[in-house]
């Protein structure tokens, strides 16, 4: 008996990447797995090899249990259509799941950021409100002094 050997998954640090993948349903995997190789180029080449086997195969009686109009061959693409649809839908689930997750986790940051923005944007506003007051009183010393260097010179004139 040989021992198949998974593959270790990752263990996803992103708090939305941790949700859906680090611990999914038994469900959840099968329905990504088998969307995966079903959405594959892969897929789409063996399903074509087969197919073309199957019919040529049949026409010429090389095999002989689904000659033409090759009914067996229709009930396996319907047997393959309702189990894929529904593995589908599921992934489809999942993605729209992710995809909301994403963005909420998006507008957490956002928000985060907004308020540290805003929080910086007060503090600028602060060092501007006290720049200018701080040019204010230089002028009115500037002020002052020229004053008072004109009334130096217009007593030591008079």
């Amino acid at each position: 008996m040989m021992l198949m050997r998974r593959r270790a998954r990752p263990v996803y640090r992103h708090p939305v990447n941790a949700e859906l993948y680090n611990a999914p349903p038994i469900g959840a995997r099968i329905a990504d797995a088998a969307t995966g190789f079903i959405g594959s180029w892969k897929f789409i080449a063996i399903q074509t090899v087969i197919v073309l086997i199957w019919i040529i195969g049949n026409v010429y009686l090389i095999f002989h249990f689904d000659p033409y109009p090759f009914i067996l061959l229709n009930l396996a693409f319907s047997t393959q259509a309702a189990y894929a649809a529904p593995l589908i839908l599921l992934a489809g689930n999942r993605a729209s799941k992710m995809d909301r997750l994403t963005l909420e986790h998006a507008a957490e940051k956002t928000d985060v950021e907004e308020r540290q923005n805003d929080e910086l944007l007060k503090g600028n506003t602060e060092i501007l409100e006290h720049i200018d007051a701080l040019e204010h009183h230089i002028l009115d010393l500037e002020k002052r002094i020229m004053e008072r260097l004109d009334a130096r010179e217009t007593g030591q004139t008079g």
